[in-house]
């Protein structure tokens, strides 16, 4: 008999065990939120000033401290983030299958993405504007770009916007990433590489790229940067932009602002106010 009940309780023991390991196990999952669990999240690794990952492993760039800040909020720790690359061209199937909790990479919100994906924000007004090499003196205008090769990457809109509105004798040459676009206008593969004014600041601003580039100065559309996340998760969606609000009202953002973009003297606009996306 006292055989019977130590093996009962015994058993009790490992079924509470067995819960509480259960249970631990989910902590490990990102769909929720707080305490030791993981999130991922998706930005990009190749754009200095915006989301940059340095040879060390490190991640620097106003994405990357805009989703720390929101990370923080949404109560996971800086240590507990997992950066993702995700590139312009599979941003929306990074969001639709789950890879990612939420995007925070120069994501432009426009109609079409919108029917998607849902975006929280916006957190930054840019403006498209093109590179060119630094002894560039045909360029003056982007009606000039008929007749130049000019260069964006995979799944953006940026050249495309040119070609359809300004210069539709442009050659588009489409690389897989901005570094590739990079070298490709310093050995003059192609004449000239398009894309945010913020993200071609931050190029230019580099120590090794110091004196090879220029920003030509078209201030031709208004990118309104975004949170991408799934569609249909407006519990998310609040969350997000209340940790936004809380990033510009506590002067997090300005400061930022100044550390990623200033050694560029890039003249950022003012935060915009969230649901207002500049047309």
């Amino acid at each position: 008999m006292q055989l019977r009940k130590v093996t009962a309780a015994s058993a009790a023991v490992l079924a509470l065990a067995l819960t509480a390991t259960a249970c631990g196990s989910d902590d490990k999952d990102d769909s929720a939120s707080g305490g030791g669990k993981k999130i991922t999240i998706g930005i990009k690794i190749d754009q200095p000033g915006i989301g940059l990952k340095t040879p060390d492993g490190k991640y620097t760039g106003f994405d990357v401290d805009v989703a720390t800040y929101v990370a923080k909020e949404l109560g996971y720790d800086a240590k507990n983030i997992e950066f993702k690359e995700t590139k312009s061209a599979d941003r929306e199937t990074a969001i639709s299958r789950g890879d990612v909790k939420f995007i925070v990479a120069s994501y432009s919100i426009n109609d079409e993405r919108q029917k998607k994906v849902d975006f929280a924000g916006p957190y930054l007004l840019a403006h498209q504007d093109i590179l060119v090499r630094a002894d560039e003196s045909k360029i003056k205008k982007p009606e000039d770009l008929n007749n130049k090769k000019l260069c964006s990457v995979a799944g953006s809109t940026s050249a495309q916007n040119i070609h359809d509105t300004l210069a539709p004798k442009a050659q588009l040459q489409e690389y897989g990433g901005y570094s590739e676009c990079l070298t490709g206008l310093e050995n003059g593969a192609v004449d000239a590489l398009t894309t945010d004014d913020s993200i071609l600041a931050g190029y230019a601003s580099q120590d090794a790229n110091k004196g090879k580039f220029k920003l030509a100065g078209f201030k031709m559309t208004n990118e309104n940067y975004g949170i991408g996340l799934k569609k249909g998760d407006s519990d998310l969606k609040k969350k997000i932009n209340d940790a936004l609000t809380k990033m510009v009202s506590d002067g997090s953002w300005q400061k930022a602002v100044d550390a990623n973009f200033g050694p560029a003297g890039y003249k950022n606009e003012k935060a915009p106010k969230i649901g207002n996306v500049v047309k």
